[in-house]
């Protein structure tokens, strides 16, 4: 099998339902250094707010998987080109804001780590129900920054493995 055609960073599709946008952003050690060698996956709904897989409301853009991968650089950077996620429901039913879901990959580390990628400027953070768990001085480690990346709607998202402005991880 070719390892790119299966996985890699580039989730979008031809059929796919929602809004392009590049995630950007890089993963830095506690002293603030670039971590050249993590590995981050991505998984998340469509921008209607469905999982590929799901036979409740299944994706009628069949081509999008949801899933990528990507390697950090030597400078510890790494880019996604996705959708913006729709809002999906909890599992007591209440909707959380759109986010994408991380794991994460790295030296030193001896079990993968999983955070989320909230987006800057969604009002529905406010009422989400995992980033109400967290402290509201954490939250911004959660929270993707807009900018534009080649005239197209980019959020940038840094990931502290320690040290300040540690990103928050979540238990599996």
């Amino acid at each position: 099998y070719r390892y790119p055609a299966l996985v890699g960073n580039d989730l979008l599709t031809e059929d796919a339902v929602g809004e392009p946008i590049c995630i950007e952003g890089r993963v830095l050690d506690g002293a603030g250094s670039p971590v050249p060698d993590a590995m981050i996956e991505i998984w998340q709904a469509d921008g209607a707010g469905r999982y590929a897989g799901n036979d409740s409301a299944p994706l009628p853009n069949t081509a999008f998987k949801g899933f990528g991968r990507c390697a950090t650089d030597r400078e510890g950077n790494f880019s996604f080109r996705t959708l913006k996620p729709g809002s999906v429901p909890a599992p007591d039913g209440r909707p959380q804001a759109p986010h994408i879901n991380i794991g994460l990959f790295a030296r030193g580390l001896l079990r993968r780590l999983f955070t989320r990628i909230y987006f800057e400027g969604e009002a529905a953070n406010d009422a989400d129900p995992v980033l109400a768990l967290v402290p509201h001085e954490a939250r911004k480690t959660l929270i993707a920054r807009r900018t534009e990346s080649e005239g197209a709607a980019a959020y940038v998202f840094d990931i502290r493995l320690q040290g300040d402005d540690e990103t928050v991880f979540f238990e599996a």
